[in-house]
């Protein structure tokens, strides 16, 4: 059955349309957290634990940094004084099941992202389609680098901070699986969906929700907010906070010089079209 005009769909047809797209969404999250879940060693072993071991590219590169200055710092030691344990009969294999769920939306992302264009590009304008091809690439390619940032710098950094700090020597810091696992994945996919901010931007811009004026005027309250996030996110160190402050600073600046190009070519259309009725 062909499909239906977006201007004849009822509201209705318009869920229908979204169930699909949402269905499809989640039958390549599934396929790719399949793939996942058999290649468990690599996923686990390689990059799960990465940043428990010392030898984690970040550790090195901060250790010659912390030496080069003269610093001492904990980002030097030969291991973590602490080890990762499984406290639940069902404790590994859950951690194994929401671990490739987790991996699987990572790697889907693209297709994920594809089918959300799909289902709102009907509604758009032919010349707003034409601006807006790259919006796949351009939102993959900030949810990955998002993701990057959130494993190659935050969550070095959370570890670091959390697996070495003791209050006494009487304790022994036992990590279970699943806090270790949440503290990594909360890391990187906060970062990606945080990275998504100038898409965000683009989108509230298009429907009038915001406007520069608006970014401009409450540029304050976003460092505010900024810094709350950086804090949420990251060890409660200074350093930490501004490493993960500076990236997105620089995205909320992309974000209004985004909002100002959309208005810009709403108002040029606007005028195009007062010039063909006139």
């Amino acid at each position: 059955m062909a499909k239906k005009d977006v201007n004849e769909m009822s509201f209705l047809d318009h869920l229908e349309d979204l169930r699909w797209h949402l269905i499809r969404a989640t039958i390549a999250i599934l396929i790719a957290g399949t793939g996942a879940f058999i290649f468990s060693d690599f996923i686990f072993d390689t990059i799960i634990f990465g940043p428990k071991r010392m030898s984690f590219p970040t550790y090195k590169w901060l250790c010659n940094m912390s030496q080069y200055i003269g610093v001492e710092t904990t980002f030097c030691l030969e291991e973590f004084p602490f080890r990762i344990q499984n406290r639940t009969m069902a404790g590994q294999f859950s951690a194994h099941i929401w671990t490739s769920i987790y991996a699987g939306f990572v790697i889907a992302f693209p297709y994920v992202i594809y089918q959300f264009w799909k289902f709102l590009s009907p509604g758009l304008h032919k010349n707003e389609r034409k601006h807006s091809r790259g919006f796949i690439i351009i939102s993959s390619f900030l949810f990955f680098l998002g993701v990057l940032f959130g494993y190659y710098i935050v969550t070095p950094l959370s570890i670091n901070f959390l697996g070495t700090y003791n209050v006494s020597s009487e304790i022994s810091n036992e990590i279970d699986i699943s806090s270790y696992i949440s503290l990594v994945r909360s890391s990187a996919l906060a970062s990606g969906i945080i990275f998504e901010l100038p898409i965000i931007i683009y989108f509230l811009t298009k429907i009038g929700l915001v406007t520069p004026q608006i970014l401009k005027k409450y540029r304050k309250f976003a460092l505010v907010i900024v810094l709350v996030l950086s804090a949420i996110i990251t060890p409660p160190d200074i350093a930490s906070q501004i490493i993960v402050a500076i990236p997105i600073l620089i995205l909320y600046q992309v974000s209004i010089y985004i909002s100002k190009i959309v208005v810009r070519n709403q108002a040029r259309n606007a005028k195009k079209k007062e010039k063909k009725h006139v």
